[in-house]
């Protein structure tokens, strides 16, 4: 009779095990019941003096990085950059690491990839994404991240409503790609590696303190097969409840994102 009891019991258990959600189809849960990047959110903006450049700073509630905002349509086919994987502090929140296509002077279409870093009750966690706004991020499959981890970016477009978000592990040599087509057309007119606040439920996810994200490597690619760096580009930093809450600078092929 004993025996018995302990055999049903572990069936009991055994089922309890797989009837409960994994980590995974919890996270792939909220991102259908809506995690999603937005296009920028500006406030207010202003021109900083630094030695003898006038830099263009502007301010966001959501996005933090750099963006090429002064070129025409159909200029960007292609952005990539390299950053290495923060670990955040606190006991909550999250943020965001990704390179993109348009969402700033083309506010109807954003294709982009990225890295979500998320800390709950002190647990860090990370998810690699890709979307096309405005649907919502999706999870890729087949990879896994950790703090520390190289990891590069890339967007393409092959048309205006076509492309492919890929993203490389280059600590462990995975590489995701996934194929996307949208009716939402893309401008093609901005290119941006960003740190953002992201949204879920409608509403920004409380900021995590990302400590740096450094952009190495970063590149856009035109029509024509010339390429662009970062410097130059617009700066933006996050400003929420009237605080700054980033620093961001540039050179020549990189963009770096602190939290302040």
């Amino acid at each position: 009779m004993v025996y018995a009891i302990a055999i049903l019991s572990n069936l009991l258990l055994a089922s309890a095990a797989l009837a409960a959600p994994s980590r995974l189809e919890q996270r792939l849960a909220r991102r259908r019941a809506g995690r999603q990047s937005q296009p920028i959110r500006l406030l207010d903006s202003g021109l900083e003096s630094l030695a003898s450049n006038t830099s263009h700073v502007e301010y966001s509630s959501n996005w933090a990085g750099a963006v090429w905002d002064t070129y025409p349509s159909g200029t960007f086919t292609s952005v990539t950059g390299t950053f290495t994987v923060p670990t955040p502090s606190g006991s909550s929140g999250a943020a965001s690491a990704w390179v993109g296509i348009d969402g700033d002077t083309c506010g109807n279409a954003i294709l982009q990839t990225g890295v979500d870093f998320t800390i709950s009750n002190g647990r860090v966690s990370y998810d690699a994404w890709y979307e096309w706004y405005p649907d919502y991020a999706y999870d890729f499959s087949g990879i896994t991240i950790k703090a520390g981890d190289q990891i590069k970016l890339t967007v393409t477009a092959s048309s205006t409503k076509a492309g492919t978000a890929v993203i490389q592990n280059l600590s462990t040599g995975k590489t995701v790609t996934k194929s996307l087509t949208s009716s939402a057309a893309l401008c093609e007119e901005n290119a941006e590696w960003i740190v953002e606040d992201f949204e879920e439920g409608s509403s920004l996810v409380p900021f995590a303190n990302f400590g740096t994200v450094t952009f190495t490597n970063a590149v856009a690619t035109t029509k024509s097969g010339s390429t662009v760096g970062p410097s130059g580009a617009t700066t933006i930093d996050i400003k929420q409840n009237n605080q700054v809450l980033t620093s961001v600078s540039t050179s020549s092929s990189g963009v770096t994102i602190k939290y302040v």
